[in-house]
């Protein structure tokens, strides 16, 4: 399978700038994949395609001030975006300008010292009078919307660029799937019985990248911390057991789950421990999906391996058919965009 095989036009004006007015008025295309069949409907109507025993799985990840403006002692300006948080201190960040090991900085009166340059343009960066990193941007970073939106952050990015569980803070992107979920939405959902259960993934830069490589089995997927509470492992387990249906609310909870798979199913090993490990599975058609069994996750850009899941859900003919449905219907595409259901 070849990267091309998800090529798609995409115009302008379909991509969603902003937030809906009102979280959770989005609108939402619900696809059956043993049939193909479409039915077009609401975010706010997820209730009506679920049902008691299913267990709805969210990434309660929070979204950091990740994007910083700093500059030398010669006033040279450097634009930093802190990256997202693994097992250790988050102290790696992206840079636009030059740099070097031994480098000073200063931002709002703060002095930094780049460490090392890990990579081309990804420096580890300290404080010079200690303390951690993330905690300077915590205060004075703005919102890391995504760059295919042609804008500064606003102050509605603020708080409509985070979900609202978030919980533990760690990311650069948002799980976007889970954006529109409301206080009401999810009252609903538990009092017809619907369980619901939380992993956190701290999700990078990379969810925005496109494929480089032509054929799909070339491509070297970035990696993504993750943990799965053992309580969360537990409904797993006791949903499937129990006819229920995993509903994994984004491409980032897919991730986290699939990759932990094996020590989800033999979970009496792991002796009541969170499931931590890095993500960096690539999922796309062909591969046989473990966990779960639908998906509630945003309409995504070309080429982009988040594209290539769905397809793996869904399969890669009904993921066409259904994106050129929503096309033709008008509906709003990535991350502040209308949203499907595969089930």
């Amino acid at each position: 399978m070849r990267a091309e095989d998800f090529d798609y036009e995409l115009p302008e004006e379909r991509i969603a700038k902003y937030p809906p007015e009102e979280r959770g008025s989005t609108r939402m295309l619900v696809l059956d994949r043993a049939s193909g069949a479409l039915t077009h409907s609401r975010y706010a109507a997820l209730d009506e395609f679920l049902r008691p025993g299913d267990l709805l799985v969210l990434n309660n990840t929070r979204v950091v001030r990740a994007r910083l403006h700093a500059q030398k002692p010669t006033g040279a300006k450097i634009e930093l975006m802190l990256l997202e948080k693994h097992e250790e201190e988050q102290d790696l960040v992206l840079y636009r300008g030059r740099l070097k090991a031994g480098d000073r900085l200063i931002a709002y009166d703060r002095e930094m010292r780049v460490t090392e340059i890990v990579d081309h343009g990804i420096a580890r960066i300290e404080l010079s009078c200690g303390g951690e990193l993330s905690d300077l941007f915590s205060s004075f970073g703005s919102v890391p919307i995504p760059p295919y939106l042609k804008r500064d952050a606003e102050e509605i990015d603020r708080e409509r660029y985070q979900t609202v569980f978030a919980e533990h803070p760690g990311s650069v992107a948002a799980p976007t799937a889970s954006l529109n979920l409301t206080p009401e939405l999810l009252k609903r959902l538990r009092e017809m019985g619907v369980d619901i259960a939380h992993v956190t993934l701290h999700v990078g830069l990379g969810t925005f990248l496109p494929i480089r490589t032509e054929r799909l089995e070339e491509h070297v997927m970035h990696r993504e911390f993750y943990s799965i509470p053992a309580a969360t492992a537990e409904k797993i387990c006791r949903a499937k057991s129990s006819g229920g249906r995993v509903v994994a609310v984004g491409t980032t909870v897919t991730r986290a789950l699939e990759h932990a798979a094996e020590r989800i199913e033999s979970l009496t090993a792991e002796g009541g421990a969170p499931l931590n490990g890095e993500a960096d599975i690539f999922i796309y058609p062909g591969r046989t999906l473990r966990i779960i069994d639908l998906l509630l996750t945003n309409f995504h850009a070309p080429r982009s391996t988040v594209l290539m899941l769905t397809a793996a859900v869904a399969g890669a003919e009904n993921i066409r058919n259904a994106y050129g449905e929503a096309l033709r219907e008008g509906y709003s595409f990535l991350s502040y965009g209308d949203s499907m259901l595969i089930r």
